[in-house]
């Protein structure tokens, strides 16, 4: 079992810049690819990217260039960093996590934190 809590959301004006963490408890933080994910309202859960066990990261093609994921095994917490952000990322922010590789399918991951808010203001 692995519980996930997410931080770091909050109000950022347009260009603006916020950093997400996701501290993991339970089972070995190194053994999970881990996720993030994020839903704005009236919309399906959307795949921003994921971090592989062997930190090879990957993205959608919507924040290319302007998030970073990245983890620290040792503090058992995965960071998104997201830069440049646009009203069009206005969301509830997730991370995930799971025992298999890093997967763009929301279904795929076992675990799920609670979302922090992330509110773009034009």
């Amino acid at each position: 079992q692995v519980e996930l809590v997410e931080s770091g959301g909050g109000l950022v004006q347009a260009g603006g810049s916020l950093r997400l963490s996701c501290a993991a408890s339970g089972r070995t933080f190194g053994s999970y690819a881990m996720g993030w994910f994020r839903q704005a309202p009236g919309k399906e859960r959307e795949f921003i990217g994921a971090i592989t066990r062997s930190h090879n990261t990957y993205y959608a093609d919507s924040v290319m260039g302007r998030f970073t994921i990245s983890r620290d095994n040792a503090k058992s917490t995965v960071y998104l960093q997201m830069n440049s952000l646009k009203p069009e990322d206005t969301a509830l922010y997730y991370c995930a996590a799971q025992l298999g590789i890093a997967t763009m399918a929301p279904d795929d991951y076992n675990y799920w934190g609670q979302g922090t808010q992330v509110t773009v203001s034009s």
